[in-house]
């Protein structure tokens, strides 16, 4: 996944761990791009993050639509290994659609948003295909 350009944050005082990535693209028609704030930009190169937040239920405070995908976990328990692989196994396939769809995106003069597609069957099915093991929450 190096090439979405990964980043983890643990948010100790939230109890979440994020999973950001970028995706670039090169604007070469230099379209004028309004960002998720409202702000217009026609950069040659167009910069797209979004994130998976894993969270502690009952605890965790997050804008779920900040995210392609949030993943309760059980507490001090953690989360089963099976999810974690499915995750990233799944966000490999998501990442490499994205791209394609990005770049679509920037070709396309009637195309009004963008966003990454996340398909829940499929997720299900890569999480299925890894055996069961917990991952315990971080410590400090």
């Amino acid at each position: 996944m190096a090439e979405y350009e990964p980043e983890v944050v643990w948010d100790k005082r939230n109890s979440t761990i994020e999973l950001t990535f970028r995706l670039f693209a090169e604007n070469q028609q230099q379209f004028v791009i309004d960002d998720v704030d409202g702000t217009e930009t026609a950069e040659e190169i167009i910069e797209f993050e979004d994130g998976v937040l894993f969270y502690w239920p009952g605890k965790s405070r997050f804008a779920e639509a900040d995210y392609v995908k949030t993943i309760p976990f059980d507490g001090k328990k953690g989360l089963p290994q099976n999810v974690v692989v499915g995750i990233l196994n799944y966000l490999a396939e998501v990442l490499a659609n994205g791209q394609s769809d990005l770049l679509d995106f920037l070709t396309d003069e009637k195309a009004e948003i963008f966003e990454l597609h996340w398909d829940e069957d499929k997720f299900q099915q890569a999480v299925a295909a890894t055996p069961t093991t917990l991952i315990p929450y971080p410590s400090f």
